[in-house]
């Protein structure tokens, strides 16, 4: 009414409202270089354009198993309560977490980032496990910033709590988070069991001090992913066909087969930016495999930087927050994009910007410095 309104104040008559036209879907070609999201493996965009199938369909249930076996291997767990959430990586975080808040029941928990792509530096585990579990602390971590990319074995490190997301190594897009707990985990959350009302049958356990999230609540989600088949809620099934596909992926190449490419993609990454001539940020011993942060030039704009490798060349790569906004670039070598024409591409790109920019920098350094990686990987029969 507001715009017929409009248009009879102005002395005008509306023939009819003007149809706006949207178009398809057609998103600009992009290699993205930065510290996630990262190009999805065309397999799983390709295992996400399945069919749906009926929630309790055998053949649904059937791949909630095998997603769950899967993720085992990529865990590198026994634990049977291995599953997905339905939400990004914040959200398997969230569901971990969420028992702290319990008037009463708080657990006693310590939490630890296992990768973070925004110093790029991967926090040590060893040893943490067996303190915990000394004085009846449960261990959490989250891996999304480094899992399948990284060493990482959750029953040898003795977690008992371990949130990941598809968007970096696992090369998958956001969207669902793999989560796996220990059976002292579990022992800590079936406690607080307490059936909804709405799905509630006779013998089901409630509590009066049930976990205080519905959505996040992980005593109904295992049972939603165990023989029960509880009605928790409907399973984001095409989430599930890509997370599915993300995992067998790394089995299909084997853990160690795909931590060992991101070291070494990482590595030619990492030669090439000091090949030419740029400073890194953070502790190189402790540097994940995955991201490399790269201190921005004096006298040049990162901002611009990145602008001109998106706009010329397709490019993305990472700034930061807090602190490190404007002074670092993050660039990511992981999942899908952790091959040697990326970082070759990547180094070029970069190299002509920073030319132009003005920046003292080591001509041909960059790509240089990565080719005697990978010549060296050839010749010890690790090329990738």
């Amino acid at each position: 009414m507001a715009d017929e309104f409009t248009w009879l104040k102005h002395g005008l008559r509306r023939v009819g409202r003007v149809k706006r036209v949207f178009q398809p879907i057609d998103p600009p070609a992009r290699l993205l270089m930065g510290p996630g999201p990262i190009n999805a493996d065309p397999r799983v965009l390709r295992a996400m354009s399945a069919q749906l199938v009926g929630q309790y369909d055998p053949a649904m249930t059937a791949y909630m198993d095998e997603t769950q076996a899967l993720y085992r291997e990529v865990f590198q767990t026994s634990n049977e309560q291995t599953l997905l959430v339905d939400g990004t990586s914040r959200a398997g975080i969230e569901a971990s977490l969420v028992f702290e808040a319990i008037e009463r029941v708080q657990p006693k928990l310590l939490a630890v980032v296992h990768g973070d792509t925004s110093t790029t530096v991967a926090q040590p585990l060893e040893g943490l496990g067996e303190v915990c579990a000394r004085h009846g602390v449960l261990f959490y971590t989250d891996v999304t910033a480094s899992i399948a990319g990284n060493a990482f074995r959750t029953d040898e490190l003795g977690l008992d709590a371990v949130s990941a997301g598809l968007q970096k190594c696992l090369g998958g897009p956001s969207g669902s988070s793999p989560v796996t707990y220990s059976e002292r985990a579990v022992e800590v959350i079936r406690a607080r069991t307490s059936i909804e009302a709405g799905i509630r049958t006779e013998g089901d356990t409630t509590s009066t001090h049930r976990i205080a999230s519905n959505y996040f609540d992980l005593a109904m989600i295992f049972d939603y992913w165990g023989p029960q088949r509880l009605n928790h809620h409907t399973e984001a099934t095409t989430m599930l066909w890509g997370a599915r596909e993300c995992a067998r992926l790394v089995v299909d190449e084997g853990v160690d087969a795909m931590v060992a490419r991101h070291e070494l993609h990482g590595r030619a990454m990492l030669a090439g930016v000091q090949g030419l001539g740029l400073e890194t940020f953070g502790d190189l011993a402790h540097k994940m495999n995955n991201v490399v942060a790269v201190v921005i030039p004096d006298g040049v704009d990162g901002d611009r930087v990145r602008g001109a490798l998106l706009a010329d060349f397709g490019i993305e790569i990472g700034t930061s927050f807090g602190p490190l906004h404007g002074k670092v670039w993050r660039i990511g070598t992981m999942g899908y994009n952790a091959r040697r024409d990326t970082v070759l591409t990547t180094l070029a790109a970069l190299e002509a910007v920073l030319r132009r920019e003005g920046a003292p920098i080591t001509s041909g350094g960059g790509v240089g410095a990565a080719y005697d990686v990978y010549l060296d990987a050839d010749r010890a029969g690790g090329a990738a």
